[in-house]
């Protein structure tokens, strides 16, 4: 079932970072007028640098689980079945 969820995916993938991005953007501009300070530029602090960063990574990443999830929602509801199995408690690897 992993090959047909596969499109699915793709797209989801595809969606998530067009989302993330652009909710970065958003919240971005609530904190500071000007754009993100980039790490190899010399503009901005040290601090201003990671800390764009840690948000950016949280708000892709955050993005990246609510696409994936209504993604497989959306397969589960139109194939009948989740795109991946559970992991099975009694089986220790």
């Amino acid at each position: 079932m992993r090959l047909l969820y596969k499109p699915f995916a793709i797209i989801a993938g595809i969606f998530a970072r067009l989302l993330g991005r652009s909710v970065f953007r958003a919240v971005w501009s609530r904190i500071d007028k000007e754009a993100p300070p980039q790490p190899l530029t010399g503009e901005g602090s040290t601090a201003k640098v990671v800390g764009a960063r840690a948000l950016q990574a949280g708000v892709m990443a955050g993005a990246a689980a609510l696409v994936e999830r209504y993604a497989a929602r959306a397969f589960h509801h139109l194939i009948g079945i989740w795109p991946k199995k559970r992991p099975d408690p009694d089986d220790a690897d």
